[in-house]
């Protein structure tokens, strides 16, 4: 993970990765779980606890204060969302001082706002909110903060920082960058390299920003020059049917970023079809499926660049964290921060059965 100052009402995917504090906090989405989990700091006085160099307090895994977590997410309806829904129940079973209560998932905004007051007046300790939309769920986060439930805002950020005490989440320009600089890397040595790209939904900023990061990164390598992309919708058919014209169009090129390993199902199956394989793929978020694709290492695909549903599992703590009147470990501030935002790495052959365990399915 890297923490990142807070800037208002910016959606934090819109802004450059910062990089200067990740070796220090976190290793990987995986340790960063681990890590928010397993050490707080405390304002509290508790002989069991360690100390850190600026006095701050650390807690383990030990039961204390009882806490009981608000959840609402889109309907898990994407194997990315079913993994979101299926890290934060995970993760609260942990924790015997956790109490979780999940609604069933919406991507109907009415709904959605109408299961997160359902939890405000349960009168929940914390809410953890991944909204169908961040603007239409904005005005039910500021509900929650002013009735004094802070509020842990999952991935898709709120328009207003005033709905929200911390944010996490992916870093979609960030996973574009290291799309595009490994693709970069593999193929520098080769003269006049083409590439093309498979995008998400166009019409969302995340798209924008993944597309924005690939393409800044192609800029370090002028033997590489993008020559089409298409943008699907996030699905296997419409991979299919986008991946299926993107190859009748090119007749040829040394690689392919696809931007969600679920839409790349579809775009497999076009590549099988067209009977294709010059190329090498690199696909988006980093599904089991495509990770055992790269450690067999019998199809085009080398690769995946993260966007690790582990973020729900690191938002339990957190709210487990505010909850309890805690920070976490690795800091020397008292607070937990304003804003996580989660490294994108690049999973590998070199790499993968590091990440198998976090893949989704």
């Amino acid at each position: 993970m890297n923490i990142r100052p807070s800037t208002p009402d910016t959606p934090p995917e819109s802004r450059l990765p910062a990089t200067s504090r990740r070796s220090m906090l976190f290793g990987t989405a995986a340790a960063g779980a681990a890590l928010l989990a397993t050490g707080c700091t405390s304002n509290e006085n508790n002989d069991d606890a360690d100390t850190d160099s600026a006095g701050a307090e650390v807690a383990d895994d030990k039961p204390g204060k009882k806490v009981t977590i608000g959840f609402a997410g889109p309907q898990a309806d994407h194997g990315w969302l079913n993994a979101i829904t299926t890290q934060a129940k995970k993760r609260a079973g942990k924790y015997q001082d956790v109490t979780l209560e999940a609604t069933e998932g919406s991507n109907d905004n009415a709904t959605q706002v109408g299961q997160v007051e359902t939890l405000i007046n349960k009168k929940v300790d914390v809410l953890v909110v991944l909204p169908a939309d961040g603007k239409a769920l904005t005005q039910v986060g500021l509900k929650a903060m002013r009735a004094g439930i802070p509020v842990v805002n999952l991935d898709r950020v709120f328009s207003s920082q005033q709905a929200y005490r911390c944010w996490i989440g992916g870093d979609n320009y960030g996973m574009g960058l290291n799309a595009g600089h490994y693709i970069g890397e593999q193929l520098k040595d080769k003269k006049s390299a083409k590439v093309v790209e498979l995008a998400g939904i166009d019409n969302l900023e995340l798209t924008r920003q993944r597309t924005k990061g690939f393409d800044d990164a192609l800029e370090n390598y002028p033997n590489v020059k993008k020559v089409a992309r298409q943008a699907a919708e996030f699905t296997v058919e419409s991979g299919q049917q986008k991946m299926s014209e993107l190859l009748q169009a090119q007749r040829s090129f040394d690689a392919l970023w696809n931007h969600d390993d679920d839409q790349g199902v579809g775009a497999e199956r076009a590549i099988k079809q067209a009977g294709r394989d010059e190329f090498f793929m690199v696909g988006g978020a980093g599904s089991k499926r495509v990770m055992q694709a790269i450690k067999d290492g019998d199809s085009v695909i080398k690769a995946t660049v993260l966007y690790p549903p582990t973020m729900a599992a690191s938002a339990i703590d957190l709210a487990r964290a505010l909850g309890q009147g805690k920070g976490i470990a690795g800091m020397a501030e008292y607070e937990i921060p304003a804003q996580v935002t989660l490294y994108s790495a690049v999973v590998t052959e070199k790499n993968v059965e590091e990440y198998l365990p976090i893949g989704f399915t």
